[in-house]
């Protein structure tokens, strides 16, 4: 009768102008409400089962009772069966805080329900067949064999038919009773490697602590609304029933959406046995545990699906990934309906832009100090909502070494950057990049995830594979590492001694090419090949490999204020041509302001990491979109990939002070760097300043002989100045790239000067 009157019901619905929902629809909508109203159903069968229960302990074979003489000797097995799956439906919260709740789910229940449902009618017809004494139906009404029920499936079809055909039938439905009930178990599914952990587990889990307590009455209580109000009061027009129909109603949030809601944490890869002389990862903290109750997944579900609802947004979360900082619900949007002009009914998807617009609103319900949208997640079909968590997890430096992710990168310069938004270890190889910036507000996390990439480097590699230059303008950071024997020189603290740094890196990128151009290589994997192979020709035994170079600074706004022209000319033909020699950078600062990080820069930084900064302005200087400024700060950021124009959300390593001290010291003890002499320089470019210098001093006094010169050549710069003539035509080319002379003009007629001198400057005023 009941599924009579619903189609009564919506063809009077139809009858207004509108068209019925699909049947896919429907029958979700009645799952939906059966699950809501599982716990009453799971009340009112442990009430009958206790009532039927009582009957059959007070009959007797005089006066069976009314179960008795139905069932038979299934009675008591058909109580057992209801009140077992009643008192499974009431333990289910208890079952999901132990992480079992997916063997209590409804429907394993309902298809173990009938299964043993099938296995107990099959098995009354067979007993009722074997018992049977006399009249089959007195026998049954007597509550012997298996009642009136074995009687109608046993004996009644082996009078029609015969009893071998009745018996056969039976035993086909006693093997899929079974077969159904053995699929509800899900015995093939079951994890037996797993077995002994849960069970070691199971004390921890039975009791919780208080931080995985849920609030109280988390469940039960409505979502917060605009001005406080429950959410069954917000607006006067509810949504349409279609647009519920097409979003999950209010009941079934209240579930766990169908993919498991739980961070997937790799086991810690097996790595790659460790040369001897490399320091061991045990020098690092490992990662502690912890994890965010389902019940406040259930409740952000809930309010994000009756929030966007309320909006005529109807939306589904089919997706939740738990990462350390923040929580990513995948929600897909639903369908809208309206009336066109000639009465067709007309269904549109919910546009994206609709739900990122509604961010603000999604952030005040969900009471999130920030929010951020992406839209749509790449690879998926649903929009990505990041909810920051209630607890922040730190992402320790060693978990991201031990991941098969970090070992999948295999290459020297690999690196830790932290996890994503599905608690995935990202990593990184700064070789692929070629070059890192990394900008950010002050105390977001810069100089933490500098110390990860250093120390990721220096647990891979030794000194005659990577060497560092670090640049600390403020002399507290990158100071740590000085004595470690893969420093080119002591961490360099004094901004006038970074151009000499840049300009000497310049030289050594400039001598990589020209021994790269003698063994005919194109890079340096290809040059090292080449020079280590035991049967090198002879010429080339005076070259040896060369290690990687990987150039730190911690502060680029100290080092632009300084000496703007000459840190981004630098910088820039670095990042232009280093790559190939096997030289690398990575350039922080906290003043992501267009003087700092200029355009020319940004084109040759193709990899950026963005911390969390204070407006969508900052946030376009370094990523060209808006997103940085939504960031939680401690470690979050948005990263830049070089091959990609997609941001990726990751919550960066974290590696202490103390851990970089136990680094650094390893390194010491394993290799001592030598003292230097008093008189020893201690930059490797301090000669080379003071020749620039010099240099510098030459080409002035250059400039001063040939402006009061009409027309000059190579040759009588070479007498004037008493210097060789490679040097005198290295000052004419120079001063023709400055504009100051002309082109030689061949004939020996030399070059014409373009700068005038003091008197003539004067006599042109006075004309």
């Amino acid at each position: 009768m009941a599924k009579k009157a619903a189609p009564k019901e919506r063809s009077g619905k139809s009858t207004r102008g509108r068209k019925d929902p699909p049947r896919t629809a429907e029958r979700s909508s009645w799952r939906t409400i059966l699950a809501a109203n599982a716990e009453t159903i799971a009340l009112i069968g442990v009430v009958a089962g206790g009532l039927l229960a009582v009957g059959l302990a007070n009959g007797d074979a005089a006066n069976p009772s009314l179960l008795r003489q139905v069932l038979g000797v299934g009675a008591w097995p058909a109580v057992i069966i209801l009140l077992g799956a009643s008192l499974a439906l009431l333990s289910r919260p208890l079952a999901e805080r132990l992480g079992w709740g997916h063997l209590l789910r409804e429907q394993r229940l309902g298809e173990g329900a009938v299964g043993l449902g099938l296995v107990l009618l099959s098995v009354l017809g067979l007993v009722h067949l074997a018992t049977a004494q006399g009249d089959a139906l007195e026998w049954a009404l007597q509550g012997q064999g298996g009642g009136l029920v074995g009687w109608a499936v046993g004996t009644l079809p082996a009078t029609l038919l015969s009893s071998l055909v009745a018996t056969l039938v039976l035993l086909i439905l006693l093997g899929l009773g079974l077969w159904v009930a053995v699929r509800s178990v899900a015995v093939v599914s079951l994890d037996r490697d797993r077995a002994v952990a849960d069970l070691t587990e199971f004390a921890r889990r039975l009791l919780p602590t208080e931080e995985e307590m849920p609030a109280p009455a988390a469940r039960e209580r409505p979502p917060p609304a605009r001005g406080g109000k429950p959410a069954q009061a917000r607006g006067s027009n509810p949504p349409s029933e279609a647009a519920v129909a097409d979003a999950e109603p209010s009941m079934a949030a209240a579930q766990p959406p169908a993919k498991p809601a739980r961070a997937r944490r790799k086991a810690p890869a097996k790595l790659r046995p460790r040369p001897d002389y490399l320091p061991s990862l045990e020098l690092l903290f490992g990662e502690g545990s912890g994890q965010v109750p389902e019940a406040d997944l259930a409740y952000k579900t809930q309010v994000i699906e009756e929030t966007l609802a309320s909006f005529s947004v109807p939306v589904r979360v089919v997706d939740i990934n738990i990462g350390p900082a923040v929580t990513q619900f995948g929600v897909e949007p639903g369908y809208t309906e309206r009336r066109a002009p000639d009465g067709r009914l007309i269904r549109r998807r919910v546009r994206v832009s609709r739900i990122k617009s509604l961010a603000d609103d999604l952030a005040l319900a969900l009471e999130a100090p920030t929010l951020r949208i992406e839209a749509p997640v790449p690879g998926k079909g649903y929009v990505g909502i990041e909810v920051p968590n209630s607890a922040a997890q730190q992402v320790p430096l060693r978990a991201v070494l031990e991941s098969p992710e970090y070992a999948a990168v295999n290459a020297p310069l690999a690196f830790a950057l932290g996890r994503d938004v599905s608690g995935e270890p990202v990593a990184a190889n700064l070789a692929a990049m070629p070059h890192l910036l990394i900008a950010g507000a002050t105390g977001s996390g810069k100089s933490v995830c500098i110390h990860g990439i250093v120390s990721s480097l220096l647990f891979s590699n030794g000194p005659d594979r990577l060497r560092l230059l670090l640049v600390d303008p403020k002399r507290v950071e990158l100071s740590i590492y000085n004595g470690v024997p893969h420093l080119l020189a002591p961490v360099v603290t004094e901004v006038d001694q970074v151009v000499g740094g840049l300009t000497w890196l310049l030289m050594q990128m400039d001598e990589r090419y020209r021994a790269f151009a003698r063994v005919g290589a194109r890079h340096l994997e290809d040059f090292n090949r080449k020079v280590g192979h035991k049967r090198r020709p002879a010429e080339w035994r005076d070259l040896a490999p060369y290690p990687y170079m990987v150039l730190v600074v911690d502060e680029l706004a100290d080092l632009m204020v300084a000496a703007p022209e000459a840190v981004e000319h630098h910088l820039c033909r670095l990042a232009q041509m280093a790559r190939a020699t096997g030289i690398h950078l990575v350039v922080a600062t906290q003043r992501p302001s267009v003087d700092v990080v200029t355009g020319l820069i940004k084109a040759n930084f193709p990899a950026r990491i963005a911390f969390a900064v204070t407006s969508q302005t900052d946030s376009r200087v370094i990523l060209d979109t808006p997103g940085a400024d939504k960031l939680l700060g401690r470690g979050d950021m948005l990263f830049m990939r070089p091959d990609s124009s997609k941001l990726a959300r990751v919550q960066g390593c974290f590696v202490s002070e103390k851990e970089v001290g136990r680094l650094v010291s390893f390194w010491k003890e394993a290799m001592p760097a030598e003292a230097l002499a008093p008189d020893a320089p201690r930059y490797p470019w301090t000669g080379l300043m003071a020749q620039l210098e010099d240099q510098d001093d030459l080409y002035d006094r250059a400039l001063d002989l040939v402006q009061k010169e009409e027309r000059v050549s190579t040759s009588w710069l070479q007498r004037r100045l008493r210097v060789g003539y490679h040097k005198a035509a290295e000052l004419i080319a120079r001063m023709e790239a400055d504009g100051y002379i002309g082109p030689d003009e061949g004939a020996g007629r030399g070059r014409e000067v373009l700068l005038a001198g003091e008197g003539d400057e004067e006599e042109d005023l006075w004309q």
